[in-house]
């Protein structure tokens, strides 16, 4: 950690440059001899991150950023709230700290926060950083696992890295570093709560099958992209998980909750008034059936994903009016569909949204949405639709 890069004249520097061609500033060499041009570049380079990702971090002077691949990992800071809204006690421990977001968050709920770092660079500017930020938090440059041999926390939270040093990004739990699997005893030992968060690309079905006893699993969506999973563990075994998926949106969230493991039985449907699409969590719960039992929908097929009904109802994802349905035959639809402009979706339809413009030559845009999918008799459709307006806050 470079400390000169904290003098005013640097930290202007870094602000008056975050529009500029990174490549044609580095050329030009720094204008201070304390600072390499490329540590400038680092700053900028995490400064641009934050400012979508860690828009608190951005506004604060004097924050000091890593390289982009520490940051890469970090959560958000909407996420790392909702994070630490999960889990209550006193004391909390993040074995794999890094940049320190969710750390940050857990400070504000825990008295006692203890940020676990081995690499020591990333360690001072998580400490530097939290002083600036005015949150009390011990940051120890040790490996959490072996650190806290000794101790107890109420909480402990672990991030598994998703970047192998023999295997480069993984996607399996077990191939993460730390790997918790094997280490899963040990740190149920140490905690009455294991909060573990996971690469959305985990199998929830696999996921389930190795952390057992997880009581909570949340699929944590941003603007209706999954950006993380949550675990959360406790010796306490209950065959009954809660899946819960939250997409969050701004200044309201979408929830939904469900038992993994619950029968649900789904009643379908030809497309009636109203068309509703679950949001992107809700997808990777996988928990379609528990959409019928929640709200009073019908479900178009087994596979389509799609939902419909006579009364417009609130809905965790989109809700479209259907203006019209057309068989999805040559003759009709170079009549009715050659040409035209709309945004396309496919749900359980066997060409791709790629095929489809380039066959009939549709451009993307306005305000027509198409809905290619199958209804439950096997016969191929295509739903005309427009965007019915947004909805409060759905918590079900």
């Amino acid at each position: 950690m470079n400390k000169s890069i904290l003098n005013k004249e640097v930290q202007d520097f870094i602000d008056s440059n975050l529009n500029q061609d990174l490549v044609k500033l580095t050329l030009k060499g720094s204008p201070f001899s304390e600072v390499p041009i490329q540590e400038i570049v680092i700053q900028i380079q995490g400064k641009l991150k934050a400012k979508n990702k860690l828009p608190s971090w951005f506004k604060k002077k004097d924050i000091y950023y890593p390289p982009k691949v520490h940051l890469e990992q970090t959560s958000s800071e909407i996420t790392a709230h909702y994070k630490s809204e999960l889990v209550s006690g006193n004391s909390i421990a993040d074995l794999t700290g890094g940049f320190g977001v969710d750390t940050f968050y857990f400070a504000k709920k825990f008295k006692e926060v203890s940020h676990f770092e081995t690499n020591k660079a990333l360690s001072r500017i998580a400490s530097h950083n939290f002083s600036v930020l005015s949150t009390k938090i011990r940051c120890i440059n040790e490996d959490g696992l072996e650190a806290i041999k000794n101790h107890t926390f109420d909480v402990i939270y672990i991030d598994p890295s998703r970047r192998n040093e023999t295997k480069g990004k993984v996607f399996v739990l077990s191939d993460c570093l730390p790997n918790v699997i094997s280490h899963l005893d040990y740190l149920l030992e140490r905690c009455q709560t294991l909060m573990i968060k996971t690469s959305p690309m985990l199998d929830i079905k696999a996921g389930l099958s190795e952390l057992n006893p997880v009581y909570e699993i949340h699929i944590v969506a941003v603007k209706n992209e999954v950006k993380e999973l949550i675990w959360l563990i406790s010796k306490k075994r209950d065959e009954n998980v809660k899946i819960i998926s939250v997409n969050l949106i701004e200044s309201h969230r979408e929830v939904f909750e469900a038992s993994h493991n619950q029968k649900f039985k789904t009643v379908y449907s030809f497309p009636k008034t109203y068309l509703y699409e679950p949001n992107a969590a809700i997808m990777k719960s996988g928990l379609f059936d528990a959409l019928c039992l929640k709200f009073p929908l019908e479900k178009l097929a087994l596979n389509s994903h799609l939902f419909t009904s006579d009364e417009l109802t609130d809905f965790p994802g989109r809700r479209f009016e259907v203006l019209k349905v057309i068989p999805y035959t040559k003759p009709i639809m170079k009549k009715t569909l050659y040409g035209i402009k709309a945004n396309i979706s496919t749900r359980n339809f066997p060409e791709t949204v790629s095929e489809l413009k380039k066959k009939w030559k549709i451009k993307d845009g306005g305000d027509l949405y198409l809905f290619f999918t199958t209804d439950v008799n096997s016969n191929k459709l295509v739903l005309f639709c427009k965007k019915v307006k947004k909805q409060n806050s759905i918590k079900q």
